[in-house]
């Protein structure tokens, strides 16, 4: 008897039809963060967002492809989100925003090939950095971080990241 063909993954770069699994997984990821009342995001502003003539982030999808002969199509089970920023310091750099895979198939590399992918991007368009911010408590993405080589701001330069938003923008802003 022939071993069964186990589904293997893609990373590939988003398209417009995959911003409802975009969304899907945002939801999922502020659900774990315990976050989730804080998105306001919608599939529309995602796809106008990403896929315009001059987008604000890029994506890159984690795609299970069914093994032969299974009747389900492929399922995007993982994403990371991303952009340029650029430090005064450094100069170009890549921050990814998000990093997330569904809980059933962690442990699998698929967190660890998204990031090795962002990586790629990040040195074929000349960046010198790749950025990202984690919640305090989230001991297994730290470890993992740290694993492939990231360094801690916090513990070795003592950053704190800031947000300003809504109302105290208005008033920042005069408006």
């Amino acid at each position: 008897m022939a071993g069964v063909q186990m589904a293997s993954v893609q990373i590939r770069e988003a398209k417009e039809g995959d911003c409802g699994h975009i969304l899907r997984l945002i939801r999922e990821l502020a659900e774990y963060e315990k976050l989730s009342d804080q998105v306001k995001i919608s599939e529309e502003a995602l796809r106008a967002d990403g896929f315009g003539e001059k987008p604000f982030y890029h994506c890159l999808v984690a795609e299970l492809l069914p093994a032969l002969g299974e009747p389900q199509g492929p399922c995007v089970v993982g994403y990371g989100l991303y952009y340029f920023i650029y430090s005064t310091w450094k100069g170009r750099n890549v921050y990814l925003e998000d990093i997330y895979v569904m809980p059933e198939y962690r442990g699998q590399g698929i967190g660890s090939q998204i990031i090795k992918k962002v990586a790629q991007v990040a040195l074929n368009k000349g960046c010198s950095q790749f950025r990202l911010a984690v919640l305090d408590w989230n001991k297994s993405a730290m470890d993992l971080y740290k694993a492939l080589g990231a360094q801690d701001l916090t513990e070795t330069e003592g950053w704190h990241s800031f947000r300003f938003e809504g109302e105290v923008m208005r008033e920042l802003a005069g408006k």
